[in-house]
């Protein structure tokens, strides 16, 4: 019987439980599957730290140089230092990552040479049904030389590489800093990218432990920034940084041990960039604060909105030739990273713009914190479908887009998005009004319509 693999080919990588539902097999079956689709002589390999992906990427290996492909592999790293490795060598890559998932989970990202996103419709998809014919038949005959594989260090270049892209990092004034590393891979990457920089670094959770024995390694979930919080204010510090599993997303705490919503981090790089970049486009997702779009405006820039997903945000930044893209849930894409997303670029950033004045962060990110929103409110429902329409029709009077889910727009200056999860019954909530009190109203009237 054919193998099934729908629940862990997910709509831009794979990811399950391993073991259970990840296994070396399968690893096999999709490298032999990657070789033949990536169409290239080498694919590079990287992995975090968590114990299954010794074996998930060895296997994988097994599988690319059955088909007569070499393998080059970078070992230890974060999925920003695989997209540099894709992109500086120009081969296809595989990152062996489960993000910001929980220790029993592993999985796998994939891209195409200069760091191209292979997802459901540019590849996934048919790498999964190649797959699991594989295992099903057995991996196809090769009657050529099986490829090779070897090993290539890659974070000195890495580290060199992504300071090289923010202007100002090596001259700003000097900064104490704390940084959540979560027992994740900005353990790893953070030492050699701050090495040579003015900065006095408090490390927290810098062991690699796929365990994660503090706390998860999902800065997006409030409890898990609570250890930084506490520290940036018993540390004095000027800011703090938390990196998921993987390393791909940074949050930022201030120096008041405030969250900094990354809205108002899109916002301050998009007018970085556009200092760099002059008159440029600047992508932003439905769900990013209003200040994103008119922080761009107001800087000489073009703001395009996107749907939701990291596909839709380097496709647009393909199409417009954007300089920069910033998503709410803390992804930002650079084009000068191959218009790949990485926590580290935000993190320099956020660093060079605070080290490049002589205010506090909170001071200097006044201008683009103009609105107040709810954060994701997740609800439980039995009918996704019935519930979008009872807004839809209890707000037929206002302003409604249906681009990513249910946008409702009011003249009254504040607004809402509704979105349906792909994976979970659920109903995704995000609200943004002028002032709290409103915002408080809208978000209560909407989750009653949801939750009947």
């Amino acid at each position: 019987m054919t193998r099934d693999l729908s629940n862990i080919v997910k709509a831009y990588d794979v990811r399950g439980l391993c073991p259970g539902e990840l296994d070396a097999d399968i690893a096999r079956a999709l490298g032999a599957a990657f070789a033949r689709f990536a169409g290239s002589p080498r694919i590079v390999t990287a992995r975090d730290m968590r114990e299954t992906g010794v074996e998930l990427s060895r296997a994988f290996a097994e599988g690319v140089t059955s088909q007569g492909v070499d393998v080059v592999e970078a070992g230890l790293g974060s999925t920003d230092l695989l997209y540099y490795a894709a992109g500086t060598l120009d081969v296809p890559g595989a990152m062996f990552t489960a993000s910001h998932n929980p220790a029993r989970y592993n999985g796998i990202k994939l891209c195409l040479a200069g760091a191209k996103p292979v997802g459901q419709d540019s590849g996934l998809a048919q790498l999964r049904a190649d797959a699991e014919r594989y295992l099903d038949e057995g991996l196809p005959a090769y009657d050529g030389t099986p490829g090779t594989v070897s090993q290539q260090e890659l974070l000195a270049g890495y580290a060199s590489y992504m300071k090289q892209l923010v202007p100002g990092i090596e001259s700003i004034r000097p900064l104490k800093v704390v940084v959540d590393a979560g027992n994740g891979m900005g353990g790893y990457t953070v030492p050699a990218v701050f090495e040579g920089l003015p900065l006095d670094t408090t490390s927290m959770y810098f062991e690699l432990d796929g365990s994660f024995p503090h706390h998860e390694a999902n800065p997006i979930d409030p409890a898990n920034t609570a250890d930084l919080q506490a520290r940036v204010l018993s540390e004095r510090a000027d800011l703090g940084l938390a990196f998921d599993g993987d390393a791909d997303r940074c949050f930022v705490i201030d120096e008041r041990g405030e969250i900094v919503s990354p809205s108002v981090l899109t916002a301050l790089i998009a007018h970085r960039e556009l200092g760099k970049h002059p008159g440029s486009t600047i992508i932003h997702n439905l769900i990013t604060s209003k200040a994103v779009p008119e922080v761009v405006s107001e800087n000489g820039g073009t703001p395009v909105r996107t749907r939701v997903g990291h596909s839709f945000i380097k496709a647009e930044m393909a199409r417009t030739a954007a300089v920069f893209g910033g998503e709410h849930s803390g992804h930002f894409y650079f084009s000068e990273f191959w218009n790949a997303d990485s926590g580290m670029l935000a993190a320099l950033h956020a660093l060079a713009a605070l080290g490049g004045q002589d205010g506090t962060l909170s001071q200097l990110l006044t201008s683009y914190d103009r609105y107040a929103a709810s954060g994701e409110v997740n609800s439980t429902v039995d009918d996704q479908q019935a519930r979008v329409a009872a807004i839809k029709q209890r707000y037929a009077d206002l302003e409604l887009d249906e681009l990513d889910g249910l946008t409702v727009t009011s003249p009254e200056g504040w607004w809402f998005n509704v979105r349906a999860s792909n994976t979970e019954p659920l109903l995704r909530l995000n609200v943004e009004a002028p002032d709290v009190a409103t915002m408080e109203r809208v978000r209560d009237e909407a989750l009653a319509l949801i939750r009947g």
